[in-house]
């Protein structure tokens, strides 16, 4: 192959006696032409051959076009963050009149349970909210991942009645979930159908056990979930190149071969971005114990269906600096985990 030389031309070798270059190739001289900005601290808007820098003078332009998102992110975004932190170190703090008795490190103490209020100890949050939550997230995650990928596989194969059954997959994402949730407690109630279908007598919801009662939200929370990852997922596999599958064809590979050996990498940036919101979602799950139990538990005074956020919505108005002490214990998890994804997707993700 013939060799290509390459020339970059800085501004300041622009004379009126000399030719103009052109960036580009340039076929008599088999020299490829790169035009570069002087290497200069605070350098101004350069000109090169009587034409302006358009990137580095028009900035104010872009800084103006995102002025209106970045200002509902500081608003609804920034300073509720950076609010909930300050008063997760407020002591006493009060929701109405917004007053506090100075800052302390007391509140993260009480809903570790290493302090006490008034004589009592909080155990719930430690005993009820934090394992329930890591449960949810470390079973239904990679359930409803899976599934989702599984089906996404199917409906891309499926020629006919294709859009009628995404459209049948996607239903959860658009119906109300407290509607949802009260369907479920009909279906898995005592003399509901999924006891009559299966010949069962197991309570699931209402004066249940923990173990019933966790796999009815699990399975609530799994089967709600999976139609943004079917979505996600679809629209993924429609952009593969058919070629790799052409290959694994001649190539006599197995279905599972295929799908482990070329969609599940090719899949991996859909993968990671499913992930990383799914373990944000499923941290803060709230709504599904709420639509299926009316309440943190089986029956009245009962906590066994606690989660973090459930607690952090309890305590609001009542103990505010522990619900907000709450939600930077959340804020850090959450971020660790995210943090996490990310260095472990520079190995994993392929782009």
């Amino acid at each position: 192959m013939e060799n290509v030389t390459s020339k970059t031309v800085a501004p300041n070798d622009f004379f009126l006696d000399r030719p103009d270059y052109e960036e580009g190739y340039d076929e008599e001289s088999n020299t490829v032409v790169r035009l570069v900005s002087p290497k200069k601290k605070n350098a101004k808007a350069y000109k090169v051959t009587n034409i302006d820098d358009v990137a580095s003078k028009n900035n104010w332009k872009a800084w103006l076009y995102l002025a209106p998102a970045l200002i509902l992110v500081v608003i609804f975004l920034i300073y509720p963050l950076v609010n909930t932190i300050f008063i997760s170190f407020m002591k006493n703090y009060d929701y109405t009149t917004g007053t506090f008795d100075g800052f302390t490190l007391d509140n993260f103490g009480m809903i570790l349970g290493l302090t006490e209020y008034n004589g009592v100890r909080e155990t719930y949050f430690v005993s009820y909210a934090i394992p329930n939550t890591f449960l949810i997230v470390f079973v239904t995650v990679p359930v409803s991942t899976l599934l989702a990928l599984l089906i996404s596989v199917g409906l891309n194969s499926i020629k006919w009645f294709q859009k009628f059954l995404q459209t049948v997959f996607f239903l959860p994402y658009v119906t109300n979930t407290i509607a949802v949730g009260m369907v479920f407690s009909v279906l898995f109630d005592q003399n509901g159908i999924i006891n009559y279908i299966f010949n069962l007598d197991i309570t699931w919801i209402y004066g249940a056990t923990y173990v019933p009662a966790m796999t009815v939200l699990m399975i609530y929370i799994v089967w709600s979930s999976l139609a943004f990852k079917i979505l996600i997922f679809l629209s993924g596999l429609q952009g593969i190149d058919k070629q790799y599958y052409q290959a694994a064809k001649i190539d006599a590979a197995s279905g599972w071969k295929t799908l482990w050996r070329i969609t599940v990498p090719l899949m991996s940036p859909q993968i990671l971005y499913i992930l990383i919101t799914s373990f944000i979602g499923a941290f803060k799950e709230y709504t599904a114990v709420v639509g299926l139990f009316n309440g943190p538990g089986t029956t009245n005074g009962d906590y066994s269906m606690y989660t973090i956020v459930y607690y952090i919505y309890e305590n609001l108005s009542t103990h505010t600096s522990w619900a907000a002490a709450a939600a930077v214990f959340l804020f850090v998890i959450i971020l660790v985990f995210t943090v996490v994804q990310m260095q472990v997707s520079k190995r994993r993700v392929y782009y």
